[in-house]
């Protein structure tokens, strides 16, 4: 499809996914569909660096302006691409591991390994990647763990400054996550509705602190956690207006893109079915809306919702997404810059 036959739609506040390497008709049609906005990739859409570029080129020619293609890919036991050349990455820990012994190395690294991921995967035509994770590590959140740099703010939020440089070297936004934090729950609210007691002052003094420090102009954009924050709110994060609109929004000035959590997971299941889901995401402040796994519900949701995102929301997304031309794999492997940072990368991926 050429530039000029493809039909323009401006982006709708949905983020949905595909099954499998290449679309079917019916998954083309569902990216077509205006309430539409972004897609975000998983291993099972990965066979190899060739098949992953047609894929996401094929996506990104489908209309005007293109859709934003995401992918989860920290590092550590969190990153969906792992063959075929990708970069093993560290886990956010031992980057933080790191910082302990020298704070200023660690950063340096800490750019390396952004810069590593993010023209990894811009080489293959993905524009954003949702990390870096702020949480804190308080040692009782299995699913947060290794995921979290450390458990102080400020070597938190140093480190993933850190991270974001090197991801807006490859062109490539940031997005932290799960505010105002994950680290102090122990249910995974893939599978439960945790809840965190803790009065608003302690959170907003040690886990909500590193995105007040780094605001929007180093992340981009942010993930609200599905916990429910009982001291706060009786609903979780991500569909609580109190959340995103005046804390997130006014006392911290944050004004990137806010994507809301996966709409499946258990989670989120206290707002209702999926169109109650997004509805309370988007109504809470979300730009963007995730329904992953799920085509079923991401198709009930298209036939039901009824939304217009507002000009200030599309023009949040629009800056997300990547200003710069990104090199291909080939010319990548012959880039200085990148083959510094990856033997960097690869020498603390082998201490880990």
């Amino acid at each position: 499809m050429t530039e000029a036959s493809r039909p323009t739609i401006a982006r709708g506040p949905l983020v949905v996914d595909v099954a499998g390497t290449v679309m079917t008709a019916a998954e083309e049609a569902r990216l077509l569909h205006p309430l539409v906005g972004g897609v975000i990739l998983f291993t099972r859409n990965f066979t190899s660096r060739k098949q992953l570029a047609a894929l996401t080129k094929r996506i990104h020619d489908l209309r005007t302006p293109r859709l934003l293609i995401a992918v989860d890919h920290e590092g550590g036991r969190v990153q969906r691409f792992r063959t075929d050349g990708f970069t093993t990455l560290p886990s956010m820990r031992s980057l933080g591991i790191e910082w302990l012994k020298d704070p200023m190395r660690a950063m340096r690294m800490t750019t390396e390994v952004g810069y590593v991921l993010g023209a990894e995967l811009r080489a293959c035509g993905i524009d954003l990647s949702f990390t870096p994770v702020l949480d804190l590590d308080f040692g009782v959140s299995s699913v947060i763990g290794d995921r979290a740099f450390d458990g102080d703010p400020r070597v938190v939020a140093m480190l993933a400054r850190a991270l974001s440089q090197g991801l807006a070297q490859a062109g490539m936004g940031a997005c932290g996550k799960h505010f105002p934090g994950h680290g102090a729950v122990v249910a995974d609210s893939h599978h439960a509705v945790p809840r965190d007691t803790r009065p608003l002052k302690k959170i907003l003094e040690h886990d909500a602190a590193p995105y007040q420090w780094l605001g929007d102009q180093v992340i981009p954009s942010v993930m609200p956690a599905h916990v429910i924050y009982t001291k706060v709110d009786p609903m979780p994060a991500g569909f609580s207006a109190k959340w995103i609109k005046e804390i997130l929004r006014k006392t911290l000035s944050y004004d990137g893109v806010v994507f809301s959590d996966d709409l499946t997971m258990e989670g989120a299941a206290v707002a209702g079915d999926i169109l109650a889901r997004a509805r309370a995401a988007l109504n809470a402040g979300c730009d963007m809306a995730l329904v992953c796994n799920r085509p079923d519900l991401a198709d009930d949701l298209l036939s039901r919702l009824n939304w217009k995102s507002t000009r200030r929301s599309l023009e949040r997304i629009e800056r997300l997404m990547p200003k710069t031309d990104a090199l291909d794999w080939k010319s990548l492997q012959k880039q200085q810059a990148y083959l510094e940072a990856l033997r960097s990368v690869q020498a603390l991926h082998a201490r880990a």
